[in-house]
């Protein structure tokens, strides 16, 4: 009677106790695993690297940008001036003027993508205030970098273009020179654009300026002019997740009946930690053995004294 009542609960609780093994998680899948990294992108509607070098031999740099711009971003301005000591008799100098002259960039862990514009564009450079150094009626440049493509880039350069007031014909197949005796020399090269299998780059136009003034203090004035310039870089892809690596998977047991033995499984489970199926009958066996000893114990002692 003791043992059946005693019997009856140990299955219960092993089976229960098998179910609670198998069904609890590895302890690899409460953790998360390494996100994806964001793209990058960025543009500049005009960008300038230019030595000035003065009639006292003395050369100012001027290195500026207008609207630039790294994701996420939005710049739009149409103006764009610049102050040199000794240039123009230190008034400001205007670089650019444009109708419209706006950058763009955007990035998330699956796009990135830039953008650059300039409608009715004019360059100066220092020392020719009234000559336009370049004229352009529309300029533009994309790049886009999404995962899993090929990163994509596109300049274009559409309308009418002068130089130093005079119109030009550009050439995609190589740079476009146009000298203008005693003022200077400018090369213009058409519609840049280069990918690779993660980053993309475009720019409008590309100028190589010299040109000597010899006017408003101005001597020489080399380098190079960047009209609408866009870049981007692919998003990496996410990094490996631990917890799809584990190869324990949640098993479901159904728990004992009464009267009946575990599945095999619990059996093999309960032995790799040491203790045995039969370990609770065991156990409930010793205890009813050492109380029947004890009586027999009493009752013979009483024997003695009687």
């Amino acid at each position: 009677m003791n043992s059946n009542a005693f019997r009856m609960p140990a299955a219960a609780l092993l089976a229960t106790g098998a179910v609670a093994l198998l069904t609890a998680p590895p302890a690899l899948a409460t953790g998360g695993g390494p996100t994806g990294r964001e793209g990058k992108a960025g543009a500049v509607v005009l960008r300038a690297d230019l030595d000035v070098a003065l009639l006292n031999t003395v050369h100012v740099p001027l290195k500026t940008e207008l609207n630039e711009v790294s994701a996420p971003e939005t710049a739009g301005k149409t103006a764009l001036t610049v102050t040199l000591d000794g240039v123009e008799g230190g008034n400001a100098v205007s670089v650019l003027r444009a109708d419209v002259a706006n950058s763009k960039a955007t990035a998330d862990d699956r796009r990135a993508e830039a953008e650059a514009n300039l409608v009715n564009a004019k360059v100066h450079v220092p020392g020719l205030p009234l000559l336009s150094l370049i004229e352009v009626e529309k300029v533009s440049s994309k790049a886009v970098c999404e995962a899993g493509r090929n990163p994509e880039a596109s300049a274009n350069a559409l309308g009418a273009v002068t130089v130093f007031g005079e119109k030009v014909t550009l050439s995609v197949g190589g740079p476009t020179k146009v000298e203008v005796p005693k003022v200077g020399t400018v090369t213009l090269e058409l519609s840049g654009t280069r990918t690779t299998s993660a980053t993309a780059a475009a720019a409008a136009l590309r100028l190589k300026v010299s040109v000597n003034p010899l006017d408003l203090n101005v001597a020489q004035v080399d380098g190079e002019i960047v009209l609408a310039e866009a870049h981007c870089e692919t998003p990496k892809a996410p990094g490996p997740d631990p917890a799809a690596k584990s190869d324990v998977k949640p098993q479901a047991v159904a728990p004992a009946a009464a009267g009946t033995t575990a599945p095999a499984v619990s059996r093999a489970n309960l032995a790799e930690t040491g203790g045995g199926f039969l370990t609770p009958y065991a156990v409930g066996g010793g205890v009813l053995l050492l109380g029947a000893g004890a009586g027999a114990l009493v009752v013979a002692r009483r024997g003695r004294a009687s």
